[in-house]
């Protein structure tokens, strides 16, 4: 392998594995009650159809703001707090942003099925801190959710640098949001290495950026479709973050 200077992560199924599940009805009832606790009161379904046409509608908008700037824009991202709050303000209540912080968070708590570290993460991170590379963290996330299940991990001081897709209004693979790190960091694109588990946003979001690129294939990676083209330089078939470390670290000796 080559020797890089900056190693740019994905989160999400290539440092930690998460399972949650947004659709259960068990979910939107407890989400109503929750609501309903501060006078926005909504049926289990009724809430469920509201969220996912906020989230629609906002989506689509930002598109079409994009596009004026960006012809080929079309992996906008929207901050979900936006929506939290807007569930209160149908029913006629003004929230202020903790409880709307705790909306959402109450939303992601009861949604996840479990998250944790993959074996090694915090190992493989600490590593190449200590042998002086830069250390990135590049996520399609919401940062309402990601920046408490960081620390919650323990992880989150390992990074040198952050970026949530939901605070810049763009995602992978849009070549903008890898430009946006280079930029705020400085880093030169060929002496960074974006590591991720999903060929089609991260790898080709890299091959658009200009970086080299290592997948790895965890359980949760998406299937791989026809139309993605573009390969990694490297690849690792299986999940295991010690070998992960071992050859990042083998080229620098």
């Amino acid at each position: 392998m080559k020797q890089y200077r900056n190693y740019i992560f994905d989160l999400y199924g290539t440092l930690v594995d998460i399972r949650t599940d947004e659709t259960a009805h068990s979910l939107w009832e407890h989400i109503s009650l929750f609501y309903g606790y501060y006078g926005a009161r909504y049926e289990a379904g009724e809430l469920h159809q509201t969220y996912l046409k906020l989230v629609h509608d906002k989506e689509k908008a930002l598109k079409q703001e994009e596009s004026v700037q960006y012809a080929h824009e079309a992996y906008p991202e929207i901050p979900l707090e936006e929506v939290f709050r807007e569930l209160y303000e149908i029913k006629g209540v003004a929230p202020d942003s903790s409880l709307v912080l705790h909306a959402g968070q109450m939303f992601r708590a009861l949604s996840t099925k479990y998250i944790r570290l993959y074996a090694h993460a915090k190992e493989l991170l600490g590593a190449l801190k200590e042998s002086g590379r830069g250390v990135y963290l590049l996520s399609n996330a919401q940062r309402i959710f990601t920046e408490y299940e960081l620390h919650y991990l323990g992880i989150y001081d390992l990074f040198d640098g952050i970026l949530i897709s939901s605070e810049e209004g763009c995602k992978k693979p849009d070549k903008r949001f890898f430009e946006i790190l280079l930029n705020r960091y400085d880093l030169a694109a060929a002496e960074c290495l974006m590591i991720g588990n999903d060929m089609a946003t991260d790898i080709e979001g890299a091959v658009q950026a200009g970086m080299d690129s290592f997948y790895i294939r965890s359980a949760i990676s998406p299937r791989e479709q026809s139309s993605t083209h573009v390969r990694a330089d490297y690849m690792m078939e299986k999940m295991n973050l010690r070998v992960l470390k071992d050859r990042l670290l083998a080229t620098q000796r």
